[in-house]
Order: structure tokens, then C-alpha cells, then sequence
């Protein structure tokens, strides 16, 4: 029968924890008997690590598979408690401690990839045998990043985009133009995302539905088992809403609609920021053409940063014109692609 009854962690009431802030909490000890020379412990622990599988070689006659993976320490301290004449007797204990968090740590997340986590532990350890221990896992949401700078230029964000369609046989052929407009495009965790959408349907269908969609853009980076760096992008969704339109032939509607933001969630980040994953954002419209095989997709780049005190940004303007249903693209841009920041607003109109 163990020595110790119980280990618990007192933790306060905080959802979500921020980088740069503190945690105060207590561990709670219960002795069933005398405890010789113990070691009692508290942990807070973040770290993330990421594996995936690839192809070894395409051109082998065999499938063979290795592992990228990957891994680093966003934070790591320890508070060991003194015990007075090395003895603890029979009884509760409570023990007092106090960690304060890194400024610059990522945010906690999760995918099928990889995962960031921050989890406190407390342990009790006699002559090198833990007797218990007991872990609790913290949500943490980053708040630094590149986007800091201050906005001088607040104009909105609208992208539009152009699909052609043939139907009945290819005989008949008509356009859908759906256009995504935002006041901005930097938002915090946790905040809404209201947006104005204008679809014209210029086809003989009526356009039925749009399914809007936050996705996050994920980009690993590993080392496969001979040493060699990998690199993989995933992409997944934050959060979606499906918004019946029933726009009828040959009409043109507008819809206002909402995202809310999850908390926490990574922010727009680099390789350099986060270790092993970089992180960018898009907001996208999709709608399938009824009778066709074709579907219209409209992409906003969005950044996702702390608060409106952790960042700003000096946002450009760019223009694009495209035409999903031509290969032919005329591109027009106000300055040089390559001094555009990476917060830079776009507008692009489909013709």
C-alpha cells in the first residue's frame, strides 16, 4: 500500500492563460504514513513535437515509408519544496508555488501532425520511486508575434472571384461572381469575424448554398531518420458556417455573416517564431454549381494576433485580376510583390 493517500493540484480558475502572465497555485499532500527524505515537486512543462510518414522513394518497386518528426522546449521549470529534518509525518500538506510564463511561447494546438501543450505536474519521490503524481494540462494562448507595427493604412479587404460554367450538354454557359468584403483583416482569438458577401449569378441555376470557412495553414518542419529536413503543409478548418442563399438566375445578392473565432488558437506566426510549425490563416467561400461539376472558391488571407494591444500592422494595398475560366492573368500591383508585408490587404477582382 502506498505511502502517500492522495496528491491533488490547486489551480485557479483560468480558462485560457496568456504568455508573459503568472499561475499561483498549491499542491495538496495526503500522507498515509511517515515519509523519509522525500522529494516533492511541482513541473511546468510546454513543449510541442510533430510526426508525419513519406514516402522513402517513388521510383523503388516496393512502398517504404519514414518518419519525419520533430520536437522542442517552450518552457521547462521546476520548484522543489525544502522539508524541514527531512521527514514528512502523516497528515495534509500543502505546499505554495508560483510560475510566471515566457512572453514568446506559441499557442496550445493539436492536429493529426503535431501539438504544442503546457501541462503542470505535481510528484512526491522517495529514494528515487515516485509515489504519485498528478498532471494537469493548462491552455495556453500565445500573444507575440510579427504583426506589431502600426497600421497606417486602414482600407478594406475585398477579394472577388470569377467562375465560368457550362451546363445542359455545353451548350449553355454562364458566370458566377462571388465577392468576400472585410473592414479588416487582423483579428484576435475569441473575436468575430463579420463579413459582407455579394454573389451574381449569371447562369440559368440557382446558386443554393455558400459554406464559409476559417482554414488554418500549417507548415511542419522535420528531420527524417537519416538527418534530412522535411517539410509538410496541412490545412484544416477552425470553424465553418453553411448559409442558404437561393440567389435565382440571373440576380444578385448580398449576405452578412459571422465567425467566431475560437480561444485560443495559434497566431500568424513563422518557422522562426514557433520552432517547428508556422501558422497562417484564410477565411473561404465555397459553393458547388448545381448541374455542374464546377465550384466557385473565394480566398481571404486573414491574420490572427493577440490583442489590439499586442499588435498592429502596416497594411498595403494590392490589386489582382484573374480569371479562374483563362489561363491568361493580368496582374497589377501598386508596389513590388516582394516589399508587400505579409499583412498586406489585397483586392482582387475577377473579370
Amino acid at each position: 500500500m502506498s505511502k502517500v493517500r492522495a496528491i491533488n493540484l490547486v489551480l485557479p480558475e483560468i480558462e485560457v492563460h496568456l504568455a508573459g502572465s503568472s499561475i499561483d497555485g498549491q499542491l495538496v499532500l495526503n500522507l498515509r504514513s511517515t515519509l523519509v527524505d522525500p522529494v516533492v515537486k511541482v513541473e511546468l512543462v510546454g513543449r510541442g513535437f510533430l510526426r508525419w510518414l513519406e514516402e522513402d522513394n517513388p521510383d523503388l518497386d516496393y512502398h517504404k515509408s519514414t518518419a519525419c518528426t520533430n520536437e522542442a522546449v517552450y518552457v521547462s521549470k521546476t520548484k522543489n519544496f525544502p522539508i524541514k529534518d527531512g521527514c514528512l509525518d502523516s497528515g495534509v500538506y500543502t505546499f505554495d508555488f508560483h510560475f510566471s510564463f515566457p512572453p514568446r511561447i506559441p499557442s496550445t494546438f493539436t492536429s493529426k501532425i503535431g501539438c504544442i501543450s503546457y501541462f503542470v505536474q505535481g510528484t512526491c519521490c522517495s529514494r528515487q520511486m515516485v509515489l504519485a503524481k498528478e498532471e494537469r494540462c493548462l491552455l495556453m494562448q500565445g500573444t507575440a508575434g510579427d504583426h506589431r507595427r502600426r497600421v497606417k493604412d486602414k482600407a478594406s479587404l475585398v477579394v472577388e472571384t470569377r467562375k465560368d460554367v457550362l451546363y445542359f450538354c455545353c451548350f449553355v454557359h454562364g458566370s458566377v461572381i462571388l465577392r468576400i468584403s472585410l473592414e479588416k483583416n487582423i483579428f484576435c482569438p475569441g473575436e468575430t469575424i463579420i463579413f459582407v458577401t455579394d454573389i451574381a449569378n449569371r447562369t440559368c441555376k440557382y446558386v443554393r448554398k455558400v459554406v464559409f470557412a476559417v482554414h488554418c495553414i500549417v507548415l511542419y518542419s522535420g528531420f527524417s531518420s537519416r538527418g534530412e529536413q522535411r517539410s509538410l503543409e496541412d490545412r484544416s478548418e477552425v470553424t465553418r458556417l453553411e448559409s442558404q442563399t437561393d440567389t435565382a438566375p440571373f440576380e444578385t445578392m448580398r449576405i452578412t455573416s459571422a465567425l467566431v473565432l475560437p480561444k485560443p488558437m495559434p497566431l500568424t506566426s513563422t518557422l522562426k517564431e514557433s520552432k517547428i510549425m508556422a501558422f497562417r490563416y484564410e477565411l473561404v467561400g465555397t459553393s458547388d454549381l448545381l448541374c455542374t461539376t464546377s465550384t466557385i472558391v473565394g480566398r481571404v488571407p486573414i491574420i490572427i494576433a493577440a490583442t489590439s494591444e499586442h499588435f498592429s500592422v502596416e497594411q498595403n494595398t494590392m490589386t489582382l485580376h484573374e480569371n479562374e475560366g483563362d489561363m491568361s492573368k493580368e496582374t497589377s500591383l501598386h508596389r513590388n510583390i516582394s516589399e508587400i508585408d505579409p499583412g498586406a490587404i489585397a483586392s482582387r477582382s475577377m473579370q
